[in-house]
């Protein structure tokens, strides 16, 4: 009885959460994409440069990569990095996924001749890696990284009911930080250089040039020195991903589901920032649920990629 009461525990208060979440942005999620398509319009307008997108590794980072997918990903880190990461060694970089590898090539064909390439060119490629249960995968075992990264993560169960899909992606989640914890690397906080705005022209009217700036600012993490590892998570930042509540799920997780479980382990965030895909050549995000497989689907129509950056608190 006490492992079910757990369970519903669990539920109730992700359901509670998720409950009050979803009223307030649903109030403001309309005005809030309003004021970007209207920042960038103006900065368009205005002939500014965009800043240059964000690239959260450096070339001395150990990177695991999570649920890869067609492993389009993992050949733009090796084969196209940006110039930062040009001398990024090939051994550097784990990547998995969560099929075998028969259904990965069944699902995606071109997968075969990526993970052939990638192999050669010396990245570790593995098959059958659950997100939430790292540590029953032989080869990890022993190691710790720098960045551990998973882009856009999904139970991907076919729910059709909102709230219980939601739900589902949660325990998903919640099971991935927990998991990847004992993978990170060890040691001081990073240090965030927290962006400055730049000066307003005095002749600008102000209010238009504020909604710009929040959306151009960029915070940069020191990479001078070796600092405790970070998980990467990148998310459409509209309805109904947001509606997971990432941030908070992270920071002030829920009880564990079972009696016997350590609590779950608490992040801080050290950033979010937009996550272009074409600063990565050739990656695709491919899915396989109904329309979305074909790059049909609606969900997530209308808003950005984003990408969240945590560590594990003191």
């Amino acid at each position: 009885m006490a492992k079910g009461g757990k369970k519903t525990s669990l539920k109730a208060a992700l359901a509670s959460q998720q409950s009050r979440l979803k009223k307030k942005q649903e109030a403001v999620h309309a005005s809030q994409h309003a004021d970007r398509m209207k920042a960038g319009s103006q900065a368009k307008a205005k002939g500014k440069a965009p800043l240059r997108p964000t690239i959260p590794f450096a070339a001395t980072d150990n990177i695991l990569l999570i649920g890869e997918g067609n492993f389009s990903f993992a050949r733009a880190l090796a084969f196209h990095p940006p110039q930062s990461l040009e001398f990024l060694p090939p051994s550097n970089i784990i990547a998995t996924a969560y099929d075998t590898e028969d259904d990965c090539y069944t699902k995606y064909p071109e997968a075969r001749e990526i993970v052939a390439a990638l192999r050669e060119k010396g990245v570790v490629v593995l098959f059958g890696v659950d997100a939430t249960k790292l540590e029953r995968c032989s080869p990890l075992r022993e190691r710790t990284f720098d960045r551990i990264v998973w882009n856009f993560p999904h139970a991907g169960k076919g729910i059709t009911d909102q709230d219980r899909n939601i739900l589902s992606n949660q325990v998903l989640l919640l099971g991935f930080l927990r998991s990847a914890a004992p993978f990170l690397a060890r040691g001081p906080v990073p240090v965030v250089n927290k962006a400055r705005k730049r000066k307003r022209d005095p002749d600008d009217d102000g209010s238009e040039d504020e909604a710009e700036d929040h959306e151009l600012a960029q915070d940069i993490i020191d990479t001078s020195r070796k600092t405790r590892g970070t998980i990467l998570i990148t998310l459409r930042n509209v309805p109904p991903y947001t509606l997971w509540d990432l941030p908070k799920l992270a920071k002030n997780p829920p009880p564990p589901a079972s009696t016997g479980q350590p609590p779950n382990p608490k992040y801080t965030q050290l950033r979010s920032f937009a996550f272009h895909r074409q600063a990565w050549k050739g990656y695709e995000h491919r899915m396989t649920k109904g329309e979305r497989a074909h790059g049909k689907g609606k969900t997530g129509e209308g808003g950005e990629d984003r990408t969240w950056e945590f560590c594990l608190q003191d």
